[in-house]
């Protein structure tokens, strides 16, 4: 299982609590879910990630609801310390939002 990899290897598995809502109506067993959450560290949208979040949309030249929640999980990825890696199914966006800063691996 990918979370066991990562505590093998040390690393930090962050989720962006906007993730949660993403995740929640697809097939996904919700006590399956909270385990996982429960393994994760869950970084909050405050205030200033939102502020953030729409800087990084403006400056990717984005807009909508349609990328508000790649712009908060960017937003996540961009505070980490680094290294960073991002697992997404959403390569494009996410180099748009992210530059060359996060290192974006597609599932």
């Amino acid at each position: 299982m990918l979370v066991r990899t990562f505590h093998a290897m040390a690393a930090d598995l962050v989720v962006c609590a906007s993730t949660i809502v993403e995740v929640v109506p697809a097939r996904v067993s919700t006590s399956r879910l909270n385990w996982v959450l429960s393994q994760v560290k869950i970084e909050a949208v405050d205030e200033q990630a939102a502020r953030d979040c729409a800087a990084l949309l403006k400056q990717a030249g984005l807009h909508g609801h349609k990328y508000a929640i790649d712009a908060t999980v960017a937003e996540m990825a961009l505070r980490q310390p680094g290294p960073v890696a991002m697992l997404t199914s959403d390569v494009d966006d996410m180099a748009k939002l992210c530059g060359g800063r996060v290192r974006l691996v597609g599932v």
